[in-house]
């Protein structure tokens, strides 16, 4: 199977996406279970999968990312153009999942998708081609849910300042003018560590392709799907993913006692629908060499007991949730 990892950069030969060897054996795949891949991107969790003799069935949202995989199908795999919250809608039951959060490499690398700065293009963003894009959310919204989107998604403190900058420059519909704008509202110099826009493009990205709101309901629909004893996985690669991903399998492993501000107090008597196999992973210091995406990437794994499934995820994720 021809395809590069998730989280690789565009090389002739393929690489290894992101704590691939943590992430299969926390799965533990073996000939003839059913493995579902809910971020398919390049296909190598896929690849890595269907090598154990495991079949797989493979979801993305990104119709470049379908079509291409689809170009290089092997035999087990079952590619499925549709978000990953979707899962259940297609899959009765499942031994493993996993599933890599947020924006891939190759998504990043695409000047015309528009989600990064590096390059200068469109103002898009989209994962799925469809809908309300980057351009339309910053030209349409007002000064408030802009500050709002840019403070809860980005984490930018100074948002409101941002914001007004973004209002008082539209029409805005290319990358390069946006992070323009926001280098120009915040400061920028050259020899800054990072770039002020970052924050500014993170928030704007989760806020169109709905990405908290959309993890919330993945962990739900594969809570559903999995059988018992069937390996739960996850990398993530900013705070409020890891931070959604880890409340939820504290919750539903019975280590939630009373709730918080972001979660509702758990039902009484509930049965744990997972059990948290191992503490949580982050990539050691060869792979960040090799792959410096895997920085900020930290894998969460549960085991699914035999308790019926708790059903929705009510996280508070935020504007747009």
């Amino acid at each position: 199977m021809g395809l590069r990892g998730k989280g690789d950069r565009p090389v002739t030969a393929p690489h290894i996406p992101v704590l691939l060897a943590e992430v299969v054996e926390a799965l533990a795949p073996t000939a003839g279970e059913t493995m579902v891949d809910g971020t398919f991107g390049a296909g190598g969790y896929t690849r890595a999968l269907l090598a154990t003799g495991a079949k797989v069935i493979a979801f993305d949202r990104d119709p470049d990312a379908i079509a291409a995989g689809r170009a290089a199908a092997d035999e087990g795999l079952a590619l499925i153009e549709a978000e990953f919250s979707q899962m259940a809608a297609h899959v009765s039951e499942a031994d493993g999942v996993v599933l890599d959060i947020g924006v891939s490499s190759m998504q990043l690398d695409q000047a015309e998708r528009g989600f990064s700065f590096q390059q200068d293009g469109p103002l898009d963003m989209r994962m799925a081609q469809s809908g309300e894009s980057a351009a339309d959310f910053v030209n349409t919204a007002d000064e408030a849910t802009i500050a709002d989107v840019l403070y809860i998604y980005g984490e930018e403190r100074q948002s409101r300042r941002v914001a007004r900058a973004i209002v008082a420059a539209r029409p805005i519909t290319r990358t390069g003018e946006l992070a323009a704008v926001v280098r120009r509202a915040l400061g920028h110099k050259p020899h800054d560590k990072k770039d002020p826009a970052t924050r500014t493009f993170q928030a704007i990205r989760i806020y169109v392709n709905r990405e908290l709101g959309e993890l919330a309901d993945g962990l739900a629909a594969a809570e559903q799907v999995l059988k018992p004893g069937g390996r739960l996985a996850i990398v993530t690669f900013h705070s409020l993913e890891d931070r959604m991903v880890k409340r939820f399998l504290r919750e539903r492993s019975g280590g939630e006692p009373a709730g918080s501000r972001h979660l509702p107090v758990a039902a009484v008597g509930r049965a744990p629908s997972f059990e948290i196999t191992a503490r949580a992973v982050r990539a050691g210091e060869a792979e960040v060499a090799a792959n410096p995406r895997a920085r900020s990437a930290t894998l969460r794994t549960a085991r699914r007991t035999a308790a019926p499934a708790w059903g929705r995820y009510a996280f508070e994720s935020g504007v747009g949730a």
